[in-house]
């Protein structure tokens, strides 16, 4: 299957909250979607993985999602690692995306980091014909994605563009509350975390009307691009209109 859009995440619920709007507006202009999760967050302070990834199913009909992947590695252990470079290799070669988004290199949690760093150099190892990978005991064929474009989680960094999520807003919310386990909630006993804390719905909308006004809209989300875009996201984004 090919992809318009492939985004990879350190874990499960890192692309609905730091671009859930965002894919579901690509979803709904026509675009096929995916993403790739590299754990499946067994070390996160609430829940379980199997809970985990029972959320992140629910969560990915919300997004619109064609294909969702756990590469099942460990958690709190991403790093640059020569295996899951080839791993993401393999994926971006299966799936063929047009644009890969990824964790900023710069966050609070270091897997955050790895991925995007990870996914940096997988993009560009995958455009490079020697290097050599296999998918279920065939050879793949080099390739190479148009652009790749991180998007935010904890840390704020300056926007190469922002995009208009007023109309999705909304739906991503509803994704991110899939993740029952790890979001308030009044009745659990477990320990209280930075994203379970009563007013984290309401960070996430503060930081969405920031950005939003930034570009004159209710609701925006941010992202970075290492090279100049052009006039490239604009004339790919309407594919489907």
């Amino acid at each position: 299957m090919k992809l318009d859009v492939l985004a990879f995440a350190a874990h499960p619920d890192d692309v609905e909250m730091g671009m859930g709007a965002t894919m579901i507006k690509l979803f709904k202009n026509g675009l096929s979607t995916g993403i790739i999760d590299f754990t499946k967050g067994e070390l996160a302070t609430r829940g379980t993985k199997e809970i985990r990834m029972e959320e992140a199913a629910a969560a990915s009909k919300i997004l619109g999602l064609s294909v969702r992947e756990n590469l099942n590695l460990p958690d709190g252990k991403l790093t640059i690692k020569e295996e899951y470079v080839k791993l993401a290799v393999q994926m971006i070669r299966k799936y063929k995306p047009e644009i890969i988004f990824a964790t900023y290199f710069v966050d609070r949690h270091p897997d955050h980091e790895a991925c995007g760093e990870l996914i940096k150099k997988a993009m560009f190892m995958s455009g490079l014909p020697k290097y050599e990978s296999e998918y279920e005991g065939k050879k793949q064929e080099a390739y190479r994605p148009k652009k790749i474009f991180y998007y935010m989680m904890t840390y704020d960094f300056p926007p190469t563009f922002i995009v208009d999520v007023t109309e999705t807003f909304n739906l991503k919310m509803e994704a991110i509350k899939c993740y029952k386990s790890q979001i308030y909630n009044p009745e659990s006993d477990e320990p209280q975390t930075l994203i379970s804390q009563k007013g984290f719905f309401e960070i996430f909308e503060s930081r969405a009307r920031v950005y939003g006004l930034k570009i004159r809209k209710e609701f925006g989300e941010a992202f970075f691009a290492e090279e100049p875009i052009e006039y490239f996201f604009e004339n790919f984004y309407n594919k489907g209109e």
